[in-house]
C-alpha cells in the first residue's frame, strides 16, 4: 500500500491508517462536509476526500460534466493509494462510486451509496432554479447560513466560502445545473449491473428519489449487498440521522473488511 501524500487543494486527507476509504460528496458539497463522519470512520482505515469537478477547491470549472469523468478522477486517487478502497458516496458521490466500481473493479472493495437512484430520466433542474434564486446571496455570515438551512445548517456552512462581500457557494450554479442535467437524460442501471463488489444502499425515509430503485441496487449488482431505509431522515442521511448512518456503515465495513 502506497504511503502517498496528496499535495493538492482538492484532496483532503482526514487521517487514519491502513485500508483506503474514499469519501465522495454530493452536489453543492465538498470533501470537508464529511468531517463529522470521518471522526469515527478513520478507525477503519485511511480516509481521503475529493472535491469533485466544479466544487470546492477543484481546479476543473465551466464544463466537462460527463459522469464517467468524475469517476475517473476518483479512480486516479484510489490508484495512487496503492490498494483497493471502500468508496462511500452521498447522492452524486454515490453515483460516482458505482460508476468507479463498474469501470475499475480492481480498485474497489465495497461501496456505500447514500440516497441516489440510477434512473432519473425525464427530471430536469427547473424546479431547483426558483429555490436557488431565493437564497439571500451573498450570506452575511455563517450564523445566517445555519439559520437559513436549518436543520442542516452546519452541513451547508461547509459548502460556502467567504469573499470580500460575504459568503458564496463554492460551486457555480451554472456548473451545478450542467452536472445534474445529465442525470435526467441517462439510465445508469447498466453500470450498476457491472458492480462486482458489495453495495450498501442507504435510502432516506423522506427521499425524493424515484421510489423502489434503491432497494434494487444490491439485487441487480452481481456483488450483492444490503439496502436500509433511514425512517424520517432527509436526503443528507449522514447528517440527518447520524447514529443510524454510522451503525449501517460500521456493520457493512466489518463485513467487507473481514473478507
Amino acid at each position: 500500500m502506497a504511503d502517498v501524500t496528496f499535495d493538492r487543494p482538492d484532496v483532503v486527507d482526514f487521517g487514519g491508517a491502513g485500508q483506503p476509504i474514499v469519501v465522495l460528496h454530493g452536489l453543492m458539497g465538498r470533501a470537508r462536509t464529511w468531517a463529522p463522519v470521518t471522526r469515527w470512520l478513520t478507525r477503519y482505515g485511511r480516509v481521503i476526500g475529493l472535491d469533485a469537478r466544479g466544487h470546492g477547491a477543484s481546479p476543473h470549472r465551466g464544463g466537462g460534466w460527463r459522469t464517467e469523468d468524475f469517476a475517473a478522477d476518483a479512480a486516479r486517487i484510489v490508484a495512487d493509494l496503492g490498494a483497493p478502497a471502500v468508496v462511500i458516496g452521498h447522492s452524486m458521490g454515490g453515483l460516482h462510486a458505482w460508476m468507479l466500481a463498474a469501470a475499475r473493479p480492481d480498485l474497489v472493495r465495497g461501496i456505500v451509496v447514500e440516497d441516489m437512484a440510477p434512473d432519473q430520466r425525464g427530471r430536469t433542474v427547473d424546479p431547483w432554479r426558483e429555490y436557488f434564486e431565493s437564497w439571500p446571496v451573498p450570506f452575511a455570515g455563517v450564523d445566517q447560513i445555519r439559520e437559513f438551512f436549518a436543520p442542516l445548517g452546519d452541513y451547508f456552512t461547509d459548502c460556502f466560502d467567504q469573499r470580500p462581500d460575504g459568503y458564496h457557494l463554492t460551486a457555480d450554479l451554472t456548473d451545478l445545473y450542467g452536472i445534474a442535467s445529465e442525470w435526467g437524460t441517462r439510465d445508469f442501471w447498466p453500470y450498476v449491473e457491472r458492480v462486482r463488489c458489495p453495495i450498501l444502499a442507504i435510502e432516506a425515509g423522506l427521499s425524493a428519489m424515484p421510489p423502489g430503485q434503491m432497494r434494487q441496487l444490491p439485487t441487480r449488482a452481481p456483488g450483492g449487498g444490503h439496502h436500509v431505509i433511514a425512517d424520517g431522515a432527509g436526503h443528507v442521511v449522514h447528517r440527518d440521522a447520524p447514529e443510524f448512518y454510522r451503525g449501517a456503515v460500521e456493520a457493512f465495513l466489518s463485513e467487507v473488511l473481514s473478507r
